[in-house]
């Protein structure tokens, strides 16, 4: 069985020969295949002298290094796009994951027939005010909106297929959504495990209040993409039309009350409810307009690389 462990990280220089040790460990243990893709989104500390030391000592170890910060999105991405293993793994650089969870998470990939299978942190660390309740209410409007029964959106950990990673895009802000991204392509066996978690040993978050304001913006838009984002006419040219009826279908009651009704009453035109009828059949208008050019784009959009790769190891 091969595996590819993909590893995101940003200034996390103290943890990473610790995490590379405790993963060769269980992958040696379970005489697995394997390769490690730590992905350096940018940092400023020795974390890639660090990667470029351990590539040197084990030839399991393969690195990339962004030009600058691009967010760990688009980290996954470009670790998805290297994988070579037949299960993928992610997890987190800081040691809060857990690596002796990975044989139970592939053995639910290769053996139980999941797609993917996300890490559930059940009893957490880090169970701040200001982490957990923000959580549970990101937790709760995910499952809601996207029908994922899952716990855990946010969770690194987590392991996938081959042909998963190799047919999503993870792009902005979307890493969060993996499980509802697998889902709208079309790999719903989605399963989910209770994982170890573990107090932060080295450094600091990455992450603070503001990401959870963030996220419910992404679900907003994960939501609208994978309901409108293949046909935006049906979202927009939908509601423009039945403003623009509703404006027609008053205007028109305005000109025939003054026609037939109160010819000697006030012009239309002075009437408020004239230019509340102007007004919703120019939003209608508007509207359908949206729809319209969101097809043109839609059906014309380049594929523009999202992110810049400063260097590679052992590719």
């Amino acid at each position: 069985m091969n595996i590819s462990v993909v590893i995101p990280l940003l200034n996390e220089q103290e943890s990473l020969k610790e995490l590379h040790d405790w993963i060769a460990k269980v992958m040696q243990s379970n005489r697995f295949s394997y390769e490690i893709i730590f992905i350096d989104d940018g940092s400023t500390d020795n974390s890639w002298n660090t990667i470029l030391k351990l590539s040197k000592a084990d030839k399991h170890v393969k690195g990339i290094r962004f030009l600058k910060n691009f967010g760990k999105s688009q980290a996954l991405h470009a670790g998805f796009y290297e994988a070579s293993g037949d299960v993928v793994i992610t997890m987190d650089a800081d040691l809060q994951d857990n690596p002796e969870e990975i044989p139970e998470l592939v053995s639910m990939i290769t053996k139980d027939g999941f797609d993917m299978v996300s890490g559930w942190k059940k009893k957490r660390y880090d169970n701040t005010f200001t982490k957990n309740l923000p959580s549970k209410l990101f937790n709760w409007a995910a499952r809601k909106t996207s029908g994922v029964k899952l716990h855990d959106f946010n969770c690194g950990l987590k392991a996938y297929h081959i042909n998963v990673v190799k047919n999503i895009d993870v792009n902005g802000e979307m890493h969060r959504y993996i499980p509802v991204l697998s889902k709208n392509a079309g790999f719903t066996k989605i399963g989910e495990k209770v994982v170890k978690h573990q107090a932060r040993k080295y450094g600091e978050t990455k992450f603070g209040i503001d990401r959870f304001i963030h996220g419910f913006l992404d679900l907003i838009t994960i939501w609208f993409l994978s309901r409108f984002g293949r046909r935006p006419m049906h979202l927009f040219g939908a509601l423009g039309v039945i403003m623009f009826a509703i404006g027609f279908g008053f205007s028109l009651y305005l000109g025939l009350d003054k026609l037939f009704l109160n010819p000697s009453g006030r012009l239309i035109t002075q009437k408020p409810q004239f230019y509340i009828a102007l007004a919703t059949m120019i939003i209608g208008t508007q509207f359908f307009v949206a729809g319209f050019l969101g097809e043109i784009i839609l059906r014309t959009k380049p594929n523009k690389k999202r992110y810049l790769v400063k260097d590679k190891l052992n590719f």
